[in-house]
């Protein structure tokens, strides 16, 4: 029996239609951001994620669960997160 392909654009056009996956979608998507963005400026800057936990007198471990998503970090670690890595936090609401 010959298997047929799936377009993932479609699934996600159907998916984006039920209000519960956008709800759900919706609450990772900060956290996804914040991920997204330490990973970005701690790979521009050259830094490992040992460098940068030391530079905040934190662990290797701890870095790589921040970035995994694995904890939430509090507002503090991540604007020690951000000086460490040359930048300055900034926090916007936007429009949907």
């Amino acid at each position: 029996m010959k298997r047929q392909l799936i377009d993932s654009d479609d699934v996600l056009k159907e998916l984006v239609k039920d209000n519960g996956f956008v709800a759900e979608q919706d609450k990772i998507d900060a956290q996804y951001q914040l991920e997204r963005a330490i990973i970005e400026a701690r790979m521009k800057s050259g830094m490992s994620q040992r460098d940068l936990a030391k530079s905040i007198e934190s662990t290797q471990a701890v870095i790589s669960r921040i970035e995994s998503g694995s904890v939430s970090p509090s507002l503090k670690t991540i604007n020690k997160i951000a000086i460490a890595l040359g930048k300055k936090l900034k926090i916007e609401f936007v429009s949907r």
